[in-house]
């Protein structure tokens, strides 16, 4: 029987909807109706695991699970040592420091002897003991942002989005402990298994199809160099002869981040009839 690969991914939260969209993009199928704890893969040697995710870094690190997809903030805090395979840029926030918004704060020395609530005790604890800052932790497992409103902290230390929570409960952030997103993590015997290196494979198809646009235009032969300038595409963009004497479709690849300014300089260059489309996938 073939193995099967174990996925630990968050049972509910702000990290499952992604988790497993970022599987199916990457042509894994699951059966997902029902509560099943254990869905099975049923086009590759996969099956996932919904867990809470508190338990993925201790269920990777023990081999319950191969891999996990958690939250860094939850890895670090748990400080639990498995390689991080890749980030997974979704679930982005920072784990901060808020104190109410009346507070005259000057800096990391206005936690002197102040007691901070967090669901985070390690790693606040580890940030304000690196700048010297002793510091009363008091663990909260939820809504911790209410607890300086009923008198139990002087501040807190929880994760951050928007920071409109925040600015609701009366308080401000104002130094950032952790930048976090979603990491991809394995077991150490699993890292380089054949099944992880071409899922990893796909997970990279998929990310660096979001980051290019497919783009086809016509110019005049004259213009091809100057086209050819802007558009080098993967290795070089396709040019193909059009039925028109003198007139050529070009056929290639640009990153998301330069696709307005390339527009631009390619109408300027000449270009024609442009036609921009998203990529589903991208191997390189």
């Amino acid at each position: 029987m073939q193995e099967r690969l174990k996925i630990a991914v968050q049972k509910s939260g702000r990290l499952t909807e992604k988790s497993i969209e970022l599987l199916g993009r990457c042509g894994l199928k699951f059966d997902l109706n029902n509560q099943r704890l254990i869905a099975v893969c049923d086009n590759y040697p996969v099956n996932l695991l919904f867990l809470r995710d508190d338990d993925i870094p201790e269920y990777v690190a023990d081999g319950i699970a191969d891999l996990g997809i958690v939250g860094l903030n939850v890895l670090k805090e748990h400080a639990v040592e498995v390689p991080i395979l890749r980030k997974l840029g979704f679930g982005r926030c920072r784990l901060m420091l808020a104190v109410p918004t009346a507070a005259a704060y000057t800096g990391l020395e206005w936690f002197q002897g102040k007691t901070v609530a967090t669901s985070y005790p390690h790693l606040t604890g580890q940030f304000l003991a690196s700048h010297g800052i002793e510091a009363h932790l008091v663990t909260i497992s939820g809504s911790v942002e209410i607890s300086t409103g009923l008198g139990l902290s002087d501040a807190i230390c929880d994760l951050v989005s928007t920071g409109s929570t925040l600015l609701s409960n009366g308080l401000k952030a104002v130094e950032t402990v952790l930048e976090s997103e979603s990491v991809l993590v394995a077991h150490p015997t699993k890292a380089n298994h054949p099944l992880v290196e071409e899922l990893l494979f796909r997970i990279s198809s998929v990310y660096n199809a979001e980051s290019t646009k497919y783009i086809l235009l016509n110019v005049e032969e004259s213009n091809i160099a100057a086209i050819r300038e802007l558009l080098p595409g993967v290795k070089a963009p396709t040019v193909v002869p059009l039925a028109e004497p003198g007139w050529v479709a070009i056929h290639s690849v640009i990153p998301e981040k330069d696709f307005w300014e390339r527009i631009q300089a390619l109408k300027a260059a000449g270009a024609q009839g442009i036609l921009v489309m998203p990529i589903e996938k991208l191997l390189v």
